[in-house]
């Protein structure tokens, strides 16, 4: 499968005017026949603590209404990310959308990052989200949650690809390099992190977007300016690597969760 990360500078809180700029992106992977492009964390608006301004009903979430309709016009599955407001809290969320339109899977961010006051502003997620794309079962992730590794963990016995939109500044950019490798390594699977370029507010992003495989290896490695950054992925690799290193079996779920009852975690 071919993937396409699209490592964009969306204007501030101008859902519209990105919503055009995406089209190029869209454009660019169809032309380099890409199957699936993957958009970064809050992708039309940036990293927002306004949901009130930039929030979306659950019921018709403009975004995803949006590029269904693209899904469909470019014979693309699309990842995008959007906010669904709520009170008193809204929710950080990731959609997978089919070249039919169809949305596969529309994940609610698990961890919100309390250090940037997001958890002031958004709730927590309590599920984990799958969907197919061909033979490949994909997991979606946001941002912060690159940090907790239990939750990849359970998610990666199904998947094969989890993807991680993000806003990852620049100042913290050595994590989220770091992390990507140690999640594609610990979970034998492919991960795609996908960031953000340009400055927002009072933070800087510097993109380095990746694409890493089971092994560690970068596929794709972006810069720090907009680029749409694209691999091919093997699905028998990644079965073939699990049948011949079968890390998951000596892992120890019962003793762990005892562990952490008697610590009282």
């Amino acid at each position: 499968m071919r993937i396409a990360l699209a490592q964009t500078e969306p204007l501030w809180e101008a859902k519209y005017e990105n919503f055009e700029h995406a089209e190029s992106f869209l454009q660019e992977a169809r032309e380099g026949q890409a199957e699936l492009v993957l958009f970064p964390e809050m992708s039309m608006t940036g990293f927002s603590m306004h949901p009130e301004k930039i929030g979306e009903p659950a019921e018709k979430p403009e975004t995803l209404n949006y590029f269904a309709k693209k899904a469909v016009e470019y014979g693309l599955y699309i990842g995008v990310g959007y906010v669904e407001y709520r009170e008193p809290k809204s929710y950080n969320r990731y959609a997978m959308i089919s070249p039919k339109g169809e949305i596969l899977t529309d994940y609610r961010k698990i961890h919100p990052f309390t250090f940037g006051t997001e958890s002031v502003h958004y709730a927590g997620g309590d599920s984990l989200s799958f969907c197919k794309v061909g033979d490949w079962t994909i997991a979606p992730f946001i941002c912060y949650d690159l940090r907790f590794p239990e939750i990849f963990q359970l998610a990666s016995p199904q998947a094969e690809l989890i993807v991680v939109p993000a806003n990852w500044p620049e100042d913290r950019v050595e994590h989220f390099k770091t992390l990507l490798k140690a999640r594609a390594i610990e979970n034998q699977c492919y991960i795609a992190g996908i960031n953000r370029v340009g400055h927002a507010r009072t933070s800087v992003y510097s993109g380095d977007s990746m694409i890493v495989d089971p092994l560690g290896r970068e596929l794709a490695h972006g810069g720090r300016t907009e680029e749409l950054l694209v691999a091919d992925l093997d699905l028998e690799m990644v079965r073939k690597y699990r049948a011949a290193f079968p890390a998951k079996i000596d892992r120890k779920p019962e003793l762990y969760r005892k562990l952490a009852d008697g610590l009282h975690i």
